[in-house]
């Protein structure tokens, strides 16, 4: 047995999984806004609760929306601001009284669908995440990749590939830098590209419902999608890449892109499989507690 736990901007949700990945039991509690303490102890509290109907000891991963710096050791761009510039993981370690491993959101999602998800038993995984934002992971052989930088992965915010003369410089990022893929590829991104007015999801429907306009917003999206990959695909050549987050529900990229990835690959041929999540929002907690398989 061993617990997972998904540490997100507005609830907290915790699982026990035994080694075959089923899930012997789930809580969830509301994430405390803006109190770092609080949110500790709410996570003290969620691992004493899940061990009151298990086995007390087991072993703790977490899913958190930032990284821990290997510089400082102090988490870094969480989106729940109370935690970035903390240390989290030493805090942790000490309230729990034993030794946690932590990993960001892509990488949970990436570790679980690569152990016993979509791409089960396969040797190279990309794992991303498109959503309010764009990350991904990468686990080889069935290790998470992490990297001396704790960066392995990070394509969002990579500049967008093979851009047009009307996608230079590009959009500003909130990294600093513009034209980054995430700037595209995002859910605000996609809205923002169709003039601002509609949500992603209201533009997906367009789309399906024949609207002209929105057609052509979703076509510049998937050729940017097909870029964006390819430029991975160059580089770690995975045998699957795995889609996640809230836009990897358009069906429609599944056969969209894999037609347009061969325009950009350089290779003669494209054996990467595009494939959709099977776990999908249950990834972090499963990837959590995969981080001690």
């Amino acid at each position: 047995m061993r617990i997972g736990i998904d540490l997100g901007g507005s609830k907290i949700e915790g699982a026990v999984m035994d080694d075959t990945g089923q899930l012997r039991e789930r809580l969830r509690v509301p994430t405390p806004q803006g109190d770092y303490q609080a949110t500790l102890q709410a996570i003290a509290q969620l691992v004493e609760n899940l061990e009151s109907t298990t086995a007390k000891g087991q072993s703790i991963g977490i899913c958190t929306p930032g990284a821990i710096s290997p510089a400082n050791h102090l988490l870094r761009n969480a989106n729940s601001v109370c935690l970035n510039g903390q240390p989290v993981l030493e805090d942790l370690q000490q309230i729990l009284q034993r030794p946690v491993r932590i990993a960001n959101d892509a990488d949970c999602f990436a570790l679980s669908e690569a152990s016993d998800g979509a791409a089960a038993q396969a040797h190279t995984v990309f794992g991303v995440i498109i959503g309010t934002g764009v990350g991904g992971g990468i686990v080889i052989n069935g290790e998470l990749l992490s990297g001396p930088n704790a960066i392995a992965g990070e394509w969002g915010h990579n500049p967008l590939p093979w851009p047009t003369e009307n996608e230079t410089p590009g959009p500003d990022c909130y990294c600093g830098k513009q034209g980054c893929i995430e700037t595209y590829l995002s859910g605000p991104g996609l809205s923002k590209d169709h003039g601002g007015n509609l949500t992603a999801r209201q533009i997906v429907r367009l789309d399906q419902q024949g609207h002209e306009g929105a057609q052509t917003t979703m076509q510049r999206y998937y050729d940017r999608m097909a870029r964006a990959l390819a430029s991975v695909i160059n580089v770690l050549d995975p045998d699957i890449i795995v889609l996640g987050g809230g836009l990897s529900n358009i069906k429609r990229l599944y056969q969209t892109v894999p037609e347009l990835l061969t325009r950009y690959v350089f290779s003669d041929v494209v054996r990467t499989c595009l494939m959709p999540p099977k776990y999908g929002d249950s990834s972090g907690v499963r990837g959590a507690a995969w981080l001690w398989r």
